[in-house]
């Protein structure tokens, strides 16, 4: 059974910052893209990051763009994303993903098949 954890998440006041983990297990992700999504109350859910399958190659929301680093570890099979300068708007509950035979770092989060149960952030002023 193939699993994706996130764990990092919490509250942090605006301007500070927070790390998000996601571990895979039940199959390896070391060819397959790997992403970041979001869902804030009463929207739908967003792009944030994407990082290729070989972490050469990254993409971000330009929401995020500066402030957000998406890296991986395919040793350990593992995706995370450093958040800093964190604003309000940034609350959200986030989400990991893996794309099953996509290695290039796409945004749309219907080529992600696998998706984790998602972490909340909340960032307060």
């Amino acid at each position: 059974q193939v699993q994706l954890v996130e764990s990092g998440g919490g509250v942090v006041q605006a301007g500070g910052s927070l790390r998000l983990s996601c571990a895979a297990s039940g199959r390896t992700f070391s060819t397959s893209a790997k992403g970041w999504f979001r869902r804030a109350p009463g929207k739908e859910r967003e792009f944030v990051a994407a990082i290729n399958w070989s972490g050469t190659m990254t993409n971000y929301a330009d929401s995020v763009k500066g402030r957000f680093i998406i890296s991986r570890d395919n040793a350990k099979n593992t995706v995370s994303l450093q958040m800093n300068s964190l604003k309000p708007e940034d609350t959200a509950v986030y989400y990991c993903a893996a794309a099953a035979g996509m290695g290039r770092a796409t945004t749309p989060g219907n080529e992600y098949g696998y998706w984790g149960q998602g972490t909340q952030v909340t960032v307060s002023l």
